[in-house]
């Protein structure tokens, strides 16, 4: 059981969803996005994107590893920091575009 920070664009809500339910499904602790400001159209203020910006890099030092929701292969400049300090702090990346452990997995109750 790892624990694993996603990382990437708010504008890709459904693809964060679908990464916390496949990687939960395996047995993971998967740590999220409070909510999705882009892709909501919720207005955030300056210093509560600066307070959300920290609060992510805290969130990538409880976790084992990062995954990296690059849908189209789009990594925007916060989500290019939030790898550099991954790597800085020997976290493992892993990336959505290229399938890793997530798969189309279905819950029956």
């Amino acid at each position: 059981m790892r624990v694993i920070t996603l990382c990437g664009s708010t504008k890709f809500k459904k693809q964060f969803r679908e990464a916390e339910a496949s990687l939960t499904l395996q047995g993971h602790i998967v740590i999220s996005l409070g909510f999705f400001e882009q892709s909501e159209c919720i207005k955030i203020t300056e210093e509560q994107e600066s307070i959300f910006k920290e609060m992510h890099f805290k969130k990538i030092d409880m976790a084992d590893e990062i995954f990296v929701i690059d849908f189209n292969g789009y990594v925007g400049s916060s989500t290019s920091k939030e790898i550099e300090y991954a790597k800085k702090t020997n976290k493992s990346v892993r990336y959505y575009s290229k399938g890793n452990d997530i798969k189309k997995q279905s819950v029956t109750p």
